[in-house]
């Protein structure tokens, strides 16, 4: 059974309710739901958190490395500026797949460049909700190899 963390950043708690253009009608918990569902036809062991602070996210990362077989990471507005976030997943030695819900490209200069992206084997993004059983089915490849 392999071991996943799904790792979602400041402001995800909101989705549903933010930017729903960008984002969709969803909630975090109805994605959450879906994840779970997958997992459970799909012999994962998932582990799901979200944080608005940074350090609590530093903190899943560095623990991760010894208790998870993979992670995907949401960062949110973190992924264009946390340096720390970054440092964390430079020390992990399991495959990361970085995910956005909407495309980043389309959107404001700012979120053009990632700090996470050259620590990734792949990134998902612009898929809205669906990104997250499509970044679980990545990882669950990247962990058959």
């Amino acid at each position: 059974m392999n071991k996943i963390i799904i790792l979602n950043g400041p402001n995800l708690n909101l989705l549903g309710e933010r930017e729903k253009h960008h984002y969709g009608n969803f909630s975090l918990q109805d994605i959450e739901n879906k994840c779970n569902d997958f997992a459970s036809q799909n012999n994962i062991k998932l582990t799901l958190f979200q944080s608005n602070i940074e350090g609590e996210l530093v903190d899943q990362i560095q623990n991760s490395r010894t208790t998870q077989d993979g992670l995907i990471i949401n960062a949110g507005g973190y992924t264009h500026t946390s340096v720390a976030i970054h440092d964390a997943l430079k020390i992990l030695k399991i495959p990361i797949i970085e995910l956005h819900i909407s495309n980043i490209y389309n959107r404001e200069e700012f979120r053009h460049k990632s700090l996470i992206s050259k620590l990734a084997k792949g990134i998902i993004c612009g898929f809205g909700a669906d990104g997250y059983i499509m970044s679980l089915q990545a990882i669950s490849k990247f962990l058959e190899k």
